[in-house]
């Protein structure tokens, strides 16, 4: 037994010498560094490994120097930290078993051990331990671990991508209500001065001077507008309360939506950002299938009843005639993940583009329609005006009042609407949340 564990120790401490001059990953050069260091340094925590990762991704420091576009205090930064504060944060798992992956993958270059048992008969039990030292992998190892780090970039995104997913359909439910709100406002108005009319032609109709038809024409207008009334109210507390559904704390007096600041060039989209991630990984687990086309040289021994040592040549598959075909199939793997990053991009400034234009359009009529609402208010006071001097019927200043009314919705509609719009075009650039507190 003396001698079993006397061998082991051996054979370990040859397969990590042998690691540390064969392997890429540098562990002799950075204790040497470690040593030189000044006393007081290495009393400093050392970062772990998800830090150092985070450090030397450029993918991840592009998210987390992400900021948020809302204003700070604002009704749609309450809304969003709100939000937040009830996420469930699923995609959070993700990145933690990405990380946890990528830490195990950065030893990977370190020698294995293992038992080994085998039964030669009903009564004899062979017991072994096997060591393995890789000297010689066609990069199989590195790219094992370049996968993994890429693997924890495309969690990363998935991550920011699935917060600012989350904010915006916080501030599209806030949005929802206070449009709703504004319409019920609108209509409560709208039929406040309608019964005004209604009182009116109520009055005509029994002293003889209108027909009847009129006044069941404006009562037919007034069921309309309150049956709109209505449905405004349940409009904007269905949304409310899905959004309390999804939020924390009280989310109704969060006050008027504020504008959201955003241009199309303000950040790289984060499809963008996933494709290039993904094609990092695609590259990598290229290179690890490459690797297992080819033959490797490992190191290796069993300690035991069969104590041997020795050198093998090792591979995945056998080399054969189609070896040539699989090794450019996976070579044009890596090629389609470029062109699918050039894919993103495009289909990314297309949607920009869209936006862009939608919000220029949509803010434009928005400020036609505000001048439309003020020409029919000065038509409607003209009116008024002509009717009480006996010029018009009671008909005619109902007519342009209704106009007004129209016109005042169509503003509503087109303002909220460009809020949308440029809340999605936040989502896309994944600035609706801070990339640090993510």
């Amino acid at each position: 037994m003396g001698q079993c564990v006397t061998r082991t120790a051996g054979l370990c401490a040859a397969a990590l010498g042998l690691a540390g001059c064969l392997s890429d990953a540098g562990g002799g050069a950075q204790d040497f560094v470690a040593r030189m260091r000044p006393a007081d340094t290495l009393d400093a925590p050392k970062p772990t490994h998800a830090e150092k990762l985070n450090a030397q991704s450029v993918i991840i420091q592009n998210l987390q120097a992400r900021r948020s576009v809302l204003p700070e205090g604002s009704a749609s930064d309450r809304v969003a930290t709100a939000v937040l504060a009830a996420n469930a944060r699923a995609a959070e798992s993700d990145l933690r078993a990405a990380q946890l992956r990528a830490q195990a993958a950065s030893k990977n270059w370190l020698p294995q051990i293992g038992p080994q048992v085998s039964l030669t008969s009903l009564r004899t039990v062979v017991t072994n331990i096997v060591v393995e030292q890789v000297i010689y992998d066609n990069g199989r190892k590195k790219g094992e671990r370049a996968f993994a780090v890429a693997d924890v970039e495309v969690a990363a995104v998935a991550l920011a991508a699935d917060t600012n997913a989350r904010v915006r359909q916080g501030l599209d439910l806030y949005t929802d209500a206070a449009e709703a709100r504004a319409r019920h406002a609108l209509a409560r108005q709208t039929f406040k001065d309608m019964q005004h009319f209604e009182w009116i032609m109520t009055q005509r109709v029994q002293g003889g001077v209108s027909d009847m038809s009129d006044l069941h024409i404006l009562r037919q207008k007034l069921a309309e507008i309150r049956s709109r009334e209505t449905a405004s109210a349940e409009a904007a507390q269905t949304a409310l309360a899905e959004l309390g559904a999804m939020a924390v704390g009280d989310v109704t007096q969060f006050g008027p939506l504020g504008p959201v600041p955003v241009r199309a060039d303000l950040a790289q989209p984060l499809s963008v950002t996933r494709a290039e991630a993904e094609k990092t990984r695609a590259i990598a687990a290229a290179k690890v299938e490459r690797a297992g086309q080819l033959p490797g040289l490992s190191a290796g021994g069993i300690v035991g009843d069969d104590s041997n040592f020795g050198v093998q040549v090792k591979s995945d598959s056998l080399l054969g005639l189609g070896t040539a075909d699989r090794l450019r199939a996976i070579e044009a793997t890596a090629e389609a993940a470029g062109r699918k990053v050039a894919q993103a991009d495009e289909d990314a400034n297309r949607t920009l583009r869209r936006l862009d234009g939608q919000i220029a359009a949509t803010q434009r009529q928005a400020d036609e329609a505000a001048q439309l609402t003020a020409q029919a208010k000065r038509n409607l006071d003209l009116f008024q005006q002509q009717y009480d001097a006996g010029q018009r019927q009671v008909m005619d200043v109902v007519g342009v009042y209704e106009t007004f009314a129209r016109q005042q919705e169509d503003e509503v509609r087109l303002t909220f609407e460009a809020v949308r719009l440029r809340t999605q075009m936040a989502e896309i650039l994944g600035v609706l949340a801070d990339g640090s507190k993510i």
